[in-house]
């Protein structure tokens, strides 16, 4: 391990003696000041994401803002959470304490470069831990504000920066200073990290990929569908791991809603990444749009047809809509990380059920329809992580966020990401 990456872990580990005896008062009143920077600074901040990975400044604004009511709701729970709760024994006291584990390590994407660190370190650093953060290494404009923007008193001490490759992560997992690992990022890179962390018995948070489905019932209003339709597939230029992928929609309106979604899919303006208009950027690499651009490709030529979009040019991939898809094609099998919309017709909810299940990740789905008792009956047939019934599944901080099967392991934000990484100690007084 080089010196210098030994040296800050070092810091983090001296630093975290004291923060752990910092009071829930005091870190939260340091919080405050962390979210007074983030929104004093939104444009310029914004504006480094932007020229990171290409995304809309309007969307790279929003980002920012979303991070500081994420902080306004560890703000207003953070220390009953923490309290931790007593229980009634045959003991005089029992209780349960929520204590600090040590220096905990987050190797974060580029895809939201704030809103993803801000999920992670926050709860992390409120429950009395000091993070070493390792970031996309090509977002380095984002790592750069994140540092300054930690950069206020009682943060400035507990929060280090690692700038160094993918291939050392395991390296810096194995200091014995590191007491638990947080990854959001590739399936690979979570089975890497989470064999590494496994076999040194370290807690390990996993957010990976998604395939989400979006279901569409034979009864709904496509006036109210195809614009969350639309937002749900196209935000961030598609490269989101829970953007509506599979578009499972009743054969009965299949045509129209893969139409009329076609239609505003061509709408959408592109261009100007500093217009507040511009709703459609770059994918963050080229050789990410080649990947997409393959695997459309791929699945045209077992069968499926492209009803608008289709080119690319460079890391700039036109809006997609794919029809005639199986569930043999890679459009359907694979995450399709950028904007490709993949719409699959289905008879009965229980088709649409096991196509929904039918995918290696488990991250979340939406479904619509306007009978919600019915729909409700559902829910626990779906193995994902989150069941939003006539919305787009999004992350909110009141509620956990993560997923099954191959979307990871654990849950970030909400109690559950506060005491992620957290000794919950028993205490028994007789």
């Amino acid at each position: 391990m080089k010196k210098e990456v030994e040296s800050i872990i070092e810091k983090a580990e001296v630093a975290y003696s004291n923060w752990r005896t910092v009071s829930i008062d005091t870190r939260i009143a340091y919080l405050k000041k962390v979210k007074d920077k983030l929104l004093s600074n939104k444009e310029r901040y914004g504006m480094m994401i932007t020229q990171d990975m290409y995304k809309p400044i309007s969307q790279s604004i929003a980002e920012v803002e979303k991070c500081a009511t994420l902080i306004d709701y560890y703000i207003e729970e953070g220390k009953t959470i923490l309290e931790g709760r007593h229980i009634q024994t045959k003991w005089s006291e029992t209780y349960i304490v929520h204590d600090p584990l040590g220096v905990i390590l987050g190797v974060m994407p580029w895809n939201f470069p704030f809103w993803q660190v801000f999920r992670f370190a926050i709860p992390t650093l409120l429950a009395g831990n000091t993070v070493v953060l390792k970031h996309a290494s090509n977002v380095p404009l984002s790592a750069q504000a994140l540092a300054s923007c930690f950069d206020v008193e009682g943060f400035d001490t507990v929060y280090f920066s690692l700038s160094i490759p993918g291939k050392e992560v395991e390296e810096v997992i194995e200091h014995p200073a590191i007491k638990g690992v947080s990854l959001t990022g590739s399936e690979p890179a979570g089975s890497a990290v989470a064999q590494k962390a496994g076999s040194l018995i370290k807690p390990v948070l996993l957010e990976l990929g998604g395939s989400n489905a979006f279901i569409v019932t034979q009864d709904v209003n496509l006036d109210k569908v195809i614009p969350l339709a639309l937002l749900a597939r196209f935000q961030n230029t598609g490269q989101s791991c829970i953007a509506a992928k599979r578009f499972l929609v009743h054969h009965s309106i299949k045509e129209e809603f893969t139409s009329r979604l076609a239609k505003e899919a061509k709408k959408m303006k592109q261009g100007n990444l500093m217009d507040l208009d511009t709703r459609i950027g770059l994918m963050a690499r080229e050789d990410l749009a080649i990947e997409l651009e393959t695997v459309l490709n791929e699945s045209v030529q077992l069968g499926a047809r492209i009803v608008c979009g289709g080119k690319r040019d460079q890391n700039w991939f036109e809006p997609t809509v794919l029809t005639d898809v199986t569930n043999q094609m890679p459009a359907f099998t694979q995450e399709t990380f950028g904007p490709l919309a993949v719409v699959v017709g289905f008879d009965a909810m229980e088709e649409a059920v096991a196509l929904s299940n039918d995918s290696r990740f488990g991250l979340g789905v939406s479904i619509f329809g306007k009978d919600k008792e019915e729909l409700k009956q559902w829910i626990h047939h779906f193995d994902d992580g989150a069941v939003f019934i006539n919305e787009m599944v999004i992350s909110d901080p009141r509620v956990p966020f993560g997923g099954t099967k191959f979307s990871g392991i654990g849950r970030e934000m909400s109690e559950e990401g506060l005491l992620a990484f957290v000794n919950k100690k028993t205490v028994v007084i007789k």
